[in-house]
């Protein structure tokens, strides 16, 4: 799904252009994201693409499912996605400075093309959590993984262990001193 740069630049906010669209982008995401993608449904993509001074605003609402594996088991976890994007397209590196730095700006030629399915692929990869879990292990039923010699510790169990190591043993209790003995002689 592509478009003119030049054609969407007719069209103004009173009167944008508008799309409503079903993309499959599940062999993309698997190739390209293989690692952090399980499965994904069809994304459902609608919104408006306007000229604004010369530029072009894409509004994008998409839609969809992916199965994840989770940050803690690798076991697969259904996430599903809606959200909405909105991409400033400009035609120099001067018009970029129109934009906020937390906004999302592309520089195109005047005969480049706007790749809205590239989009909405970079854009399902960017709201994958780097931290999701089944619904299994964010109720605790799940017990921590662990191998030879070493394993995951919650945070609580983490805090407990810490303030184990704190506590002194009362017979070792007079060695707490023994190096600022030392060190005033």
């Amino acid at each position: 799904m592509k478009w003119f740069f030049k054609d969407l630049q007719k069209y103004s906010d009173t009167d944008p252009f508008t799309f409503d669209e079903t993309l499959d982008i599940k062999s993309e995401l698997l190739t390209r994201y293989a690692d952090e993608v399980i499965d994904a449904t069809t994304f459902k993509i609608n919104g408006t693409a306007f000229a604004d001074r010369g530029d072009v605003i894409v509004d994008t609402h998409i839609v969809g499912k992916l199965v994840v594996p989770s940050s803690r088991s690798l076991t697969p976890v259904d996430l599903p996605l809606d959200f909405t994007v909105e991409e400033y397209y400009v035609p120099s590196k001067a018009a970029e400075s129109r934009y906020d730095k937390d906004d999302v700006v592309f520089i195109l030629g005047e005969e480049d093309e706007i790749d809205i399915r590239s989009a909405v692929i970079d854009n399902v990869i960017l709201h994958i959590p780097m931290h999701i879990l089944s619904p299994e292990e964010k109720a605790g039923k799940v017990a921590m993984p662990s191998g030879n010699d070493w394993k995951v510790l919650s945070v609580d169990d983490y805090e407990n262990q810490k303030a184990e190591l704190k506590t002194v043993d009362p017979r070792l209790a007079k060695l707490k001193n023994f190096f600022n003995d030392q060190k005033s002689n």
